[in-house]
């Protein structure tokens, strides 16, 4: 009796040892590595894509090792019908349990997004919308509608500064009208009270530091002189001078890449054109910098009133106290705009 016991005490620990086997085998199975990559890659999912581009995806994108274990896994936990939209990253450790898991959760990884160095709403909304599952559309058409511009505290034109030229982590997937709540938030963190004070010092509401900024880098390709053209324009508000300010005229005509401007350019009628409207025009003229706007508000203190740039050519700038030395500096100016036959 006792031998028969023990026997069966032996036949059930082997059995027990070998279902331990088999399911540490495959526990082991479902945690290894399933993708042949090096480094991480990107799989987006939006709302036109179907199960079978993402295991297409899967195989092209992320070398899959087993579609067929993950095909299992997808069915087992339903995931063919509840596929959710968003941009995720498959890493080279992660196993295919570990996929299906975050693709089933939707846990996706923000990307990083940058716009700089634009003029326009609709530059800014294709920009973006390259860079997110925003339609260019959807988003310039959203910036355009005044009763939303208005419950940001903008209306269509000064809509532009809100816009913080920088890089953000975002979701791929985000929103249109998501995405404008995170940029006023974002706008909300760079208006910190230090930059509310010096603005009322100028004085200058954000949004006027903003148009002034845009103005600002426009005028000047050099960064250095920022805050001393800043310091000019503020000279001439002070003493209700026009600003006269050509990228405005540029603006009002729509052609940046005028090289001279004309007397019929500066008899064009737009609030914009700064040579016939006193002050700052209505909105900015381009997306304003950090660079720019802090230079707004940490200008140069100086006499100068004009300015004109400078006769090699060379993008720099002469500054002038006197409207005569303005004269003498923009006639050499004019002579070499003549001499290289730029019209």
């Amino acid at each position: 009796m006792k031998r028969k016991t023990n026997r069966l005490y032996i036949f059930i620990s082997l059995i027990i040892i070998i279902l331990g086997g088999i399911a540490a085998y495959f526990y082991c199975r479902l945690k290894y590595p399933d993708f042949d990559i090096k480094e991480p890659v990107s799989i987006y999912i939006d709302e036109k894509k179907d199960y079978n581009a993402l295991l297409f995806d899967l195989e092209a994108i992320a070398n899959i090792n087993n579609l067929a274990l993950f095909k299992k896994l997808a069915s087992s936990m339903h995931y063919e019908d509840n596929m959710l939209t968003g941009r995720y990253v498959i890493t080279p450790s992660m196993s295919c349990l570990d996929a299906v898991k975050m693709f089933r959760n939707g846990r996706q990884t923000p990307m990083k997004i940058t716009f700089n160095n634009v003029r326009l709403k609709t530059d800014f909304a294709e920009k973006v919308g390259n860079q997110l599952m925003l339609c260019p559309e959807s988003l310039l058409e959203n910036i355009s509608k005044p009763a939303l511009c208005e419950n940001f505290g903008f209306d269509t034109i000064t809509i532009v500064s809100m816009f913080i030229p920088n890089t953000y982590e975002i979701y791929w997937n985000i929103s249109a009208i998501k995405f404008l709540e995170r940029m006023k938030k974002e706008y909300d963190r760079f208006w910190i009270p230090e930059r509310l004070e010096k603005a009322k010092a100028i004085p200058l509401t954000p949004v006027q530091v903003a148009v002034l900024a845009s103005i600002v880098e426009e005028e000047t390709a050099k960064k250095s002189d920022y805050s001393k053209v800043a310091g000019l324009y503020i000279n001439r508000l002070r003493k209700k001078m026009l600003l006269q300010a050509d990228p405005t005229v540029k603006f009002a005509v729509g052609d940046f890449s005028l090289r001279r401007i004309l007397h019929a350019h500066l008899n064009i009628d737009s609030p914009y054109n700064t040579y016939r409207y006193m002050g700052l025009p209505p909105g900015p003229i381009r997306f304003p910098s950090i660079t720019g706007m802090d230079a707004v508000l940490n200008y140069t203190h100086h006499n100068y009133l004009y300015m004109t740039a400078k006769e090699d050519l060379s993008g720099e700038t002469n500054f002038a106290v006197t409207h005569a030395e303005h004269i003498r500096n923009a006639r050499k100016y004019q002579a070499a705009l003549n001499r290289n036959k730029i019209r």
